[in-house]
């Protein structure tokens, strides 16, 4: 099980059942952190000096948390090595209050970056929308489409992310092609869009090597304009959309995360 540390349950939870409008005032960002880098190591996640993830493997996508609005320093280093101070990466993200970002590892180890994406949930109503990003290393430009049918998406090249596509709820034979061909590399059949519902493709892993080529599918519910979404944060496999933490029993824990933040801003 992934951990996080008492500062980002603070963020996380002081968040959980405020309106729209005490999220408009809060002033902060929502944040998720993706491991898709196919040969790094388990890894540990800081922000500002402090773990906010620990273990996170290959494939591995936190929830969104909630960071105050503006630059932070952002450090990876391989699990269980934060203390050492030696991150394999580190690099400043800035973030605007009432958004929502994806911050992923991307490239092999020995080339390791970090992409940071724009997450817009909003959609029409009744709708899906989509998006797909190319992060196998090895692989060339590719095509993502249904099968038997022309791209949806045309020649993503490593490191992009399509913009968003509009589409009706329901089951699709995804594919994934070398562009300009009809030849599958990996097959994602069956991918369920649901309706006001906004979801971002992954193509990770090695076409000729392993770990094999893979998809990572995080999904977000649609959101009214500029609001954040409040989520849980911690890592899960594959799928952005973890079973939501049962509220009872966590009081106690909130509290004192609540106090130990509250020491950390008012020492500053």
């Amino acid at each position: 099980m992934k951990k996080i540390s008492m500062l980002a349950i603070a963020f996380i939870f002081a968040l959980l059942g405020n309106s729209a409008a005490s999220a408009a005032q809060s002033k902060e960002a929502m944040v998720r952190i993706v491991h898709a880098s196919p040969d790094a190591p388990a890894v540990d996640v800081a922000v500002n000096g402090d773990v906010v993830v620990e273990g996170a493997e290959f494939k591995a996508a936190t929830d969104f948390m909630a960071v105050p609005a503006g630059e932070h320093k952002v450090e990876i280093f391989a699990a269980g090595t934060a203390d050492e101070g030696k991150p394999v990466i580190s690099a400043d993200l800035t973030v605007e209050a009432g958004k929502m970002y994806t911050a992923a590892a991307i490239n092999t180890l020995d080339n390791l970056e970090l992409k940071v994406l724009n997450d817009d949930t909003m959609t029409t109503n009744g709708k899906s929308k989509v998006r797909v990003g190319h992060f196998s290393p090895d692989a060339p430009a590719v095509d993502v489409g249904i099968k038997g049918e022309d791209a949806l998406f045309a020649g993503a090249e490593f490191s992009g992310v399509t913009e968003y596509m509009e589409v009706d709820p329901g089951s699709y034979d995804l594919e994934v092609r070398p562009a300009g061909t009809m030849d599958s590399v990996l097959d994602l059949s069956g991918t369920e869009l649901k309706e006001n519902m906004t979801y971002t493709v992954l193509a990770v892993g090695f076409l000729e090597k392993e770990p094999a080529l893979d998809a990572i599918v995080l999904e977000d519910p649609m959101m009214p304009s500029g609001m954040p979404k409040t989520g849980m944060g911690g890592a899960s496999e594959s799928s952005g959309s973890a079973a939501p933490w049962a509220a009872a029993g966590m009081g106690a824990v909130l509290l004192g995360a609540l106090m130990i933040y509250g020491k950390k801003k008012s020492a500053q």
